[in-house]
């Protein structure tokens, strides 16, 4: 084993080592520092994230694990992003959370880290991190919650909150009723049971090659998930004597099996965002048409909400991630590593499905081409995506005139003015929502039908953003257009009554307006207001320097990888 990191701060009998060891010790013995590897625990337990809050008892495992294996586990608290507390939006602090995770991995003496995430953004973020410094690294998920029900049927994390909220304001459920089903909701620790965009970036990690096979889509309150949190912490202390590094398994195969995974289990848009961001910083090139290339064509396997009837924990009893894989093998790339140093095709051969209604079988899909599809066209230049497998099929080819809002303010304001001019077949479109715009793209691109609409038994309608939207909402929603409206993309020109053709099987989305018309106009002066402006603080550094979304929406300065170096020794 070539010699540990740490011991550049713990090895000699100088006056550095001597304080290094010396801070650290309140009843570490001395072998403690010779020779065993430093095992960082990246935690982002926090009340404030709460589908995180149960994290402190996997870390304990996992420091079970660490040191029965021969390591030293020391758990370090890192940013950590509650999606359904954090304000403006939690994507607007994905990048600090990368950024703070990488520097106090590498400013601090460690050898290897596992990774403890569960709320959408916190995988992304700590993988990120990972991969700019590029010490061994492992993922364990925090995993899923239980299903609860409410009046006898089953309630799903998100979409169930998108649906009967709609139903109050169609007037066929009562308030009352409504707020009844909140205690309901969330049975047990763990995050949302859908296959949001937790659920899809613990599964989408584990076909990267992050996380232990089989591990993913645990329960949260599930033993085996504590028993295969003790089995990473040993893992990790592997790593660090192999030397696996994410740099030394993860290739662009790798992100071909994600691409697959994220197809078959009908998963968040928002992990195009994340993987393309994961894999700028390895340096992989990656872009929005290879989701196309790779899952465009993909069948949707799993049977779960938004996409499908089920939850989590029904994909865990039916046979679970591996099982789902199994059934498209043949369209992953078999040179793809994992965290192990085996292919991840080699743990898919005794994986078998149990309930072929919540995971069918390759011959009988619930689509048989349902992955995410990249638009283009004169609308969004630079690309926007779309997830047929919760859209609505009679929507995916449709003309419609433009009912426009200049802001997310702008929208809330007029939607249910019984005066607004909409219709079913209209096209609401929705600016100001991108990266820079808002800033930190927010998950609004599912915008709610106008309350006349609902009324009328409308369920959906042709919406197009620069946002993004929760991996538990549904619709025939385009999203992600690029470059936003703030970057000067045409979504900024568009007026209301303006006609938009939306073609998903062409891959097109275009703006019907003359040429000539369009080079003539401005962005109007409640466009340009809607737009950030923030003067100072994180806000102000990210709006200066966000990447767009077919770039990953991370900061320019932090694509690519620093290395474990420290710059300057201390003294």
């Amino acid at each position: 084993m070539t010699e540990l990191r740490s011991s550049e701060w713990y090895a000699g009998d100088d006056r550095n080592a001597y304080i290094h060891r010396a801070w650290m010790r309140r009843g570490v013995p001395s072998s403690a520092f010779e020779g065993r590897p430093q095992i960082a625990i990246a935690n982002t337990a926090s009340d404030l994230t709460p589908c995180n809050s149960h994290l402190d008892e996997v870390a304990a495992a996992v420091k079970n694990g660490v040191y029965e294996a021969g390591g030293i586990p020391l758990e370090l608290p890192v940013v950590s992003l509650g999606e359904t507390q954090v304000r403006p939006t939690a994507m607007l602090w994905r990048n600090m959370a990368a950024m703070a995770t990488e520097e106090m991995l590498r400013a601090n003496p460690i050898d290897g880290v596992v990774l403890l995430g569960g709320c959408d953004k916190t995988i992304p973020s700590l993988l990120m991190a990972a991969a700019s410094v590029d010490l061994p690294a492992v993922v364990v998920p925090g995993g899923p919650m239980l299903t609860g029900h409410f009046r006898g049927e089953a309630l799903g994390c998100g979409t169930d909150v998108w649906r009967l909220s709609e139903e109050v304001r169609a007037g066929t459920l009562s308030e009352e009723q409504f707020l009844k089903s909140e205690s309901s909701m969330i049975r047990s620790k763990g995050h949302c049971n859908t296959m949001g965009t937790a659920s899809t970036m613990a599964l989408v990690a584990e076909a990267l090659g992050t996380i232990v096979p089989g591990l993913a889509g645990t329960p949260a309150p599930d033993a085996r998930l504590l028993e295969a949190a003790h089995e990473t912490g040993r893992l990790a202390v592997q790593l660090v004597a192999d030397d696996r590094r994410p740099s030394s398994f993860l290739t662009k195969a790798n992100f071909h099996n994600a691409i697959v995974a994220l197809a078959a289990i009908g998963g968040s848009t928002n992990a195009v965002v994340h993987l393309l961001a994961i894999a700028g910083r390895l340096g992989i090139d990656l872009s929005i048409d290879d989701f196309d290339r790779i899952g465009a064509q993909v069948p949707l396997l799993v049977n779960l909400q938004p996409a499908g009837r089920y939850l989590m924990d029904d994909l865990y009893r039916a046979g679970g991630f591996l099982a789902v894989m199994r059934e498209v093998r043949d369209l992953l790339d078999p040179e793809a590593l994992t965290v192990t140093g085996k292919p991840f095709v080699d743990y898919l051969e005794d994986a078998k499905i149990w309930d072929a209604d919540v995971i069918t079988l390759r011959g009988n899909p619930l689509q048989p081409a349902a992955g995410i599809t990249v638009l283009r066209g004169s609308l969004a230049p630079g690309g926007a995506i779309i997830k047929p497998a919760a859209a609505s099929p009679h929507l995916l080819k449709h003309r419609g005139q433009a009912v426009v809002f200049d802001s997310i303010e702008d929208f809330h304001a007029r939607i249910d003015d019984p005066d607004l001019d909409i219709d079913a077949d209209s096209v609401m479109v929705l600016r100001g929502c991108g990266p820079k715009g808002y800033p930190g793209m927010p998950e609004v691109s599912n915008m709610p039908l106008p309350q006349k609409l609902l009324a009328q038994g409308v369920r959906d309608m042709v919406r197009i953003c620069d946002g993004r939207m929760s991996g538990t909402a549904y619709g025939t929603v385009v999203l992600h257009v690029t470059p936003e409206s703030a970057a000067g993309g045409p979504l900024s020109i568009v007026q209301t009554g303006d006609w938009i053709e939306l073609d998903v099987r062409a891959g097109r989305l275009d703006l019907d307006v003359a040429a000539d018309e369009l080079a003539a106009r401005r962005p109007n002066q409640a466009t340009l207001e809607g737009y950030a402006a923030p003067r100072r603080g994180w806000e102000r550094l990210y709006v200066d320097h966000v990447l767009q979304a077919d770039q990953g929406a991370d900061l320019d300065f932090l694509v690519g990888a620093s290395g474990s170096q420290v710059s300057r020794e201390s003294h």
